[in-house]
């Protein structure tokens, strides 16, 4: 029969044992546990008269297994290195994991960031993280729990949820005061910022001016960028006339940063915005904060 529970010593002992066993050092093994050389010295003491055999040769510069040392070490590393393991596993689960959201950086710097502290406000036990990227990530084997994508209906993904569609419409900061100029006059007379994306033709300036009736008029000058929230900024710094799409502005014409120009009436496209979640049975967590972006998105289409 195996000995019975009540008369195993303290693990701490055993512990003490193996570290030693593991490095051959009791100068090693006592800086792994955090204590003196002396108090491992005594542990493994301590395990050699409770079992009542030598388990260490103590040499003048070198440590070796006794035979029944050797048997016992193989058992305790084996046994020691399994709670480890399972113990990490289990702490590791403990650990609050944080809900990564992916974005493309204009979505994420226009629609998200200015939102965050609303979050934190309804939800002040959660952790979010942000991984803004232009770059589709994969959600399974990047570790990511949700994804905000931009795309037409036919390319959204099973399961996703469309948080609002793409609306684009001149803006220009209130300063430049082109609320009642007419069109040709404010593009002759001002800069206009260019997100520079021919797979974008909708936020480029050549086809809303075609669709003004524009077409051959010349601006003052042009800016090219080619991070869209780029051009947003430079937009509220008043250096020129943008081409805002409507839901990722909608925090800067709140504030005042942003004005629409009423040229023509806002451009409806194909594309819209889809919350994807990374797992068909999301944990508690990431059900909270996707329900929360989807309350956000139909509130900014009210």
């Amino acid at each position: 029969m195996p000995t019975p529970l009540v008369r195993l010593h303290s693990l701490d002992l055993v512990r003490g044992f193996v570290a030693v066993g593991r490095r051959m050092s009791i100068t090693q093994a006592a800086e792994e546990l955090c204590l003196t050389q002396s108090a491992v010295s005594r542990q493994v003491a301590a395990l050699e008269e409770t079992l009542g055999v030598k388990l260490l040769v103590r040499g003048h510069r070198s440590i070796s297994f006794t035979a029944e040392g050797e048997r016992f070490f193989r058992v305790a590393d084996a046994a020691l290195q399994q709670l480890q393991d399972v113990w990490e596993t289990l702490d590791r689960h403990r650990e609050k994991r944080p809900v990564t959201i992916t974005a493309s950086t204009g979505v994420a710097g226009l629609w998200l960031l200015p939102r965050l502290g609303a979050l934190h406000a309804a939800h002040p036990d959660l952790d979010v993280r942000i991984a803004a990227n232009n770059r589709l990530m994969d959600l399974r084997t990047e570790d990511v729990d949700l994804a905000i994508r931009y795309c037409p209906a036919h390319a959204a993904p099973e399961g996703a949820v469309r948080l609002f569609g793409e609306q684009v419409v001149p803006v220009a900061h209130p300063s430049l005061a082109l609320a009642g100029v007419p069109a040709r006059e404010a593009v002759e007379r001002h800069v206009l910022l260019e997100f520079d994306d021919p797979k974008r033709p909708w936020l480029q300036w050549a086809d809303t001016l075609q669709s003004l009736g524009l077409g051959r008029v010349k601006p003052r000058g042009v800016l090219r960028f080619n991070q869209y929230e780029q051009v947003i900024h430079a937009a509220a710094a008043g250096q020129g006339i943008a081409l805002g799409r409507r839901a990722l502005v909608a925090s800067h014409l709140l504030k005042g940063r942003l004005e629409v120009l009423p040229w023509a009436p806002a451009l409806e496209h194909e594309y819209a915005y889809w919350l994807i979640v990374g797992e068909a049975a999301p944990r508690h967590d990431v059900a909270r904060v996707a329900r929360w972006i989807e309350e956000e998105a139909r509130g900014a289409a009210r």
